[in-house]
């Protein structure tokens, strides 16, 4: 048996002994029994120096376990238990394996400290290493994509918490033409998508009604939460399935309907897009002739995807996509026309 499986074992009997307020336990009876509850299921026994070293890392992260010694009635031995009899330390809904795992989410979270944004996971990351005793470790195994430049990331802490609490914003955004625009939002969810932050919620415009909306953090400018409007929960929009139909972010309002996008992939390229699909709709429908299908809402994000593969794909159906993909192939061979007439 590994070494932490035989400390747990180890544990599990100190444990039984230190929550059992009917008798009371020297370091010889503790010995004895996790001595011959060792034999009896390993064939070994524990070492006095074993034995102390197990009940000290009991007392110690993580366990933090209340175990007190007690004179006994004749004042020469000293016997252990818990201060509270309800204590002990499989009280703890984590399973040992579970807590290695944590452990490594712990220091995989840590890939983030230090970006200005994630002063929010700073506290968090702390809180846990304390209560988990996590060692950081200095060696960097993993590395994960991410655009520390990225404008907005300073509000994403105080937007989660507002977020969370329920507190509607005034909330101050800037078009990519340079026009501001200041609208009331209550804020429901956060998304990521291409290396951006999506706020979503409803927009409360007297004019066109209220509406769910969306907002990325690059271009807002400022907000504030009001604490004199009543926030309007959010009663028609399960964002578990919101995204359902699309990829990225945008519910195109001129396509309400999913609709078959089939799509033909050169041979070097279809592997790839059949290991990492484009939606989770997506299923070949023929191998050997390198097609797929995907079932989607047809959105901006979908072309910049189908764009992406430049040359490597061509759209099959619908037809009126196919031409609209085309029309921009156009468009963008022009520019690369004239600039070629220009140089000769």
């Amino acid at each position: 048996m590994p070494a932490n499986k035989n400390a747990q074992l180890r544990y599990q009997i100190l444990d039984n002994c230190f929550k059992n307020f009917n008798r009371k336990y020297t370091f010889e009876d503790l010995m004895e029994i996790v001595g011959d509850k060792l034999y009896d299921l390993l064939g070994t026994r524990v070492s006095t120096r074993q034995l102390r070293v197990d009940i000290e890392n009991m007392r110690n992260r993580p366990y933090n376990a209340p175990i007190k010694a007690y004179l006994s009635g004749d004042g020469k031995k000293r016997y252990y238990r818990y201060e509270d009899p309800e204590y002990s330390i499989f009280n703890n809904p984590l399973s040992p394996e579970e807590l290695t795992n944590l452990r490594s989410t712990i220091e995989m979270l840590g890939r983030y400290r230090g970006i200005p944004s994630n002063a929010w996971l700073e506290e968090v990351i702390s809180k846990l290493e304390c209560r988990f005793d996590v060692k950081p470790n200095s060696d960097s195994v993993i590395e994960f994509e991410q655009n520390e430049q990225l404008k907005g990331l300073e509000f994403l802490s105080d937007l989660i918490d507002a977020t969370v609490n329920h507190q509607p914003m005034s909330l101050t955004y800037r078009s990519y033409k340079g026009m501001e625009q200041t609208s009331l939002i209550h804020p429901y969810y956060l998304k990521q998508f291409n290396n951006r932050w999506f706020l979503f919620g409803i927009e409360v415009n007297e004019q066109y009604g209220n509406r769910i909306t969306n907002r990325a953090l690059d271009r807002i400018v400022r907000f504030e939460v009001k604490t004199d409007v009543a926030f309007v929960p959010n009663e028609s929009e399960d964002f578990k399935q919101y995204f359902r139909d699309i990829v990225g972010v945008t519910v195109p309002e001129d396509h309400p309907t999913p609709e078959r996008i089939v799509l033909k992939f050169d041979e070097g390229r279809f592997p790839y897009v059949v290991s990492k699909p484009i939606h989770h709709t997506q299923e070949v429908i023929e191998e050997n002739e390198h097609t797929i299908s995907i079932m989607v809402r047809p959105n901006k994000e979908l072309e910049a995807q189908i764009f992406s593969f430049g040359p490597q794909v061509e759209v099959l159906e619908p037809e009126w996509l196919r031409q609209r993909i085309a029309g921009k192939i156009e468009e963008a061979r022009k520019k690369y026309f004239g600039v070629q007439k220009e140089c000769t």
